[in-house]
């Protein structure tokens, strides 16, 4: 299980029984206990960084990736700041 915010990086191993889901492993970890930021209800959850439904059954060695919602598109981002640099340069 992996979980990131900008100040803190958490990793948690666990043994779960065959046919466990995504769903079950978040809720084994305790990180959402530990982060109350994280709604269960619009949790966004993948394995080795694709996003999967929550009831996607695991398989021995995957890692399970709770995703925080994004602040930025990040197309919009790279905009602003090539509109930014082109304005420093311009001066």
């Amino acid at each position: 299980m992996a979980y990131a915010t900008r100040e803190e990086q958490v990793l948690v191993s666990l043994k779960l029984e065959a046919g466990a889901t995504v769903r079950q492993a978040i809720e084994r970890s305790g990180i959402p206990q530990r982060f109350p930021e994280i709604a269960p209800a619009g949790l966004t959850a993948g394995i080795f960084g694709r996003v999967t439904p929550p009831d996607t059954l695991l398989r021995d060695g995957d890692r399970v990736e709770i995703y925080r919602p994004i602040a930025a598109d990040p197309k919009d981002a790279r905009h602003r700041r090539v509109a930014r640099a082109k304005r420093t340069r311009a001066r």
